[in-house]
């Protein structure tokens, strides 16, 4: 039986808007994630209730009120502009929030109408999976229904919605709402909540602070190990819980480059691969000045809040390049990376870099002899190769295999799913759903998966679907 207790939903109301989801037509269930619905409690569910038509007893929908910097601009009022939070499933293995997105009108839509089509909704729902299957702290997908409904983009698209499932979905955003209304108490009441949820070692607000910093920096390592590019790193998707929130127009990198960017909307590369451990400590360095009223009655003054929670924020790059030299030192086989083995690990994405060697295939490479042949300066690899073979461990082949997986999203592969999807045909994303759920353990059949686009499937955009 489902056990819902909303402990978001008792907080204050400026924290939200009870509203119930717009009720879809003919909802249709086209992905459905029966291990995460066993874990939750929640095998019983249909489509109509992932649409949002029939609401389980238990649960007190709601839309939740934030704020946010987007590319680097201010905006003081977003909110849950097209998703529910049905409420907090609690089991033995903890706390998670059940969300609608694309559940309709709230009072934060901003005059959009507040729903999904199907694109958005099978990519979040095959790349979160396969980000929770790769090891990275994640939201994750429970279902992607079809609603019946049409919805209006370039042009007119079958609605979806996608059941996400998250720690919680409160963002660095949620603390900047009520900051810039000069609301304290509502910054303290959701500071104990954050503590209480997901950092109850913390002891203090300093803490709290830290432990949060200390959580970005294992993310965006894991993020970096994939080849992973967020496209939207906005203060209102970056999860202070130390998940992924909000894939919208996200990519891996094929063809390496540092300066890797996908969004269509993010055109200055605000948000480019190698920009991503700056843009997490930037968005950190807005959180933390969140904190200060409330450190500032803690510590008795505000310089001396605004030092303590600096000295916080400047932990962050030390922190970030150990996580970084462990994620990287795993796919190259060394069991203690060392500072010296960062050296190394540059000078094989540098020979990665010069024509564009496929990120996945490289690294994965290494295991059978097969990485050589993605890099054209051979010589220089075998050079490399020769100092790496004397660093990687005796057991280096099972550490790579557990840190380099064997196959990705690559974006070509999900658009060709979805442009079947919209002619009908969902086995494409059903057989993605699958097979990335066991990224390190590809079977023979399945090994299409691996290559590259072809020069005419190279997907050079990515849309975030609002």
């Amino acid at each position: 039986m489902t056990h819902f207790d909303n402990s978001y939903a008792r907080l204050p109301k400026r924290f939200h808007t009870k509203i119930a989801p717009e009720m879809s037509p003919a909802p249709e269930m086209v992905l459905w994630n029966e291990g995460l619905a066993e874990a939750l409690g929640v095998a019983d569910w249909d489509a109509e209730i992932c649409a949002g038509n029939v609401i389980p007893d238990g649960a007190d929908p709601l839309a939740q009120v934030y704020a946010g910097h987007q590319f680097g601009g201010w905006s003081p009022q977003l909110g849950d502009g097209r998703a529910v939070l049905l409420g907090e499933v609690v089991t033995d293995q903890g706390r998670f929030d059940i969300h609608l997105k694309g559940a309709g009108r709230t009072p934060y839509s901003r005059n959009g109408d507040g729903r999904a089509w199907i694109g958005p909704v099978l990519r979040e729902f095959i790349v979160s999976e396969f980000m929770h299957a790769a090891g990275i702290p994640t939201t994750r997908a429970l279902a992607a229904v079809r609603t019946g409904g049409r919805v209006q983009r370039e042009r007119a698209y079958p609605g979806a919605i996608l059941t996400r499932v998250a720690a919680s979905h409160i963002r660095v955003g949620t603390f900047q709402y009520f900051t810039a209304q000069g609301d304290e108490e509502a910054v303290r009441l959701l500071t104990e909540h954050v503590r209480a949820r997901h950092f109850p070692q913390a002891g203090s607000t300093l803490e709290l602070y830290a432990e949060i910093v200390k959580a970005q920096a294992r993310l965006i390592a894991g993020w970096m190990g994939l080849g992973f590019v967020h496209g939207v790193m906005n203060t209102d998707n970056m999860a202070v819980s130390g998940e992924t929130i909000d894939y919208g127009p996200c990519a891996f990198i094929d063809g390496y480059s540092p300066k890797a960017v996908y969004s269509s909307i993010d055109r200055a590369g605000r948000y480019a691969y190698e920009q991503q451990p700056s843009m997490a400590h930037w968005n950190l360095a807005q959180l933390g000045s969140c904190f200060v009223p409330q450190m500032e009655a803690e510590l008795g003054g505000q310089q001396q809040a605004i030092e303590a929670l600096t000295e916080i924020l400047n932990s962050f790059p030390d922190l970030y390049q150990a996580q970084w030299r462990a994620v990287f030192g795993a796919k190259l086989g060394i069991a203690d990376p060392q500072d010296a083995d960062v050296a190394l690990i540059q000078e094989l994405l540098g020979l990665m870099a010069k024509d564009g060697a496929d990120f996945t295939n490289t690294f994965r490479g290494l295991l059978d002899g097969t990485a050589r042949y993605w890099v054209l300066d051979r010589a220089g690899f075998d050079l490399w190769a020769e100092h790496w073979q004397a660093r990687r461990a005796p057991d280096w082949q099972e550490i790579i295999a557990k840190a380099s997986p064997a196959v990705i999203p690559r974006t070509h592969r999900i658009e060709e799913a979805i442009q079947a999807s919209l002619a009908g045909d969902d086995s494409k994303a059903k057989r993605l759903a699958r097979v990335l759920t066991r990224p390190f353990d590809l079977a023979e059949e399945d090994r299409d998966l691996t290559h590259p686009p072809r020069e005419d499937e190279v997907v050079h955009q990515t849309f975030c679907g609002t």
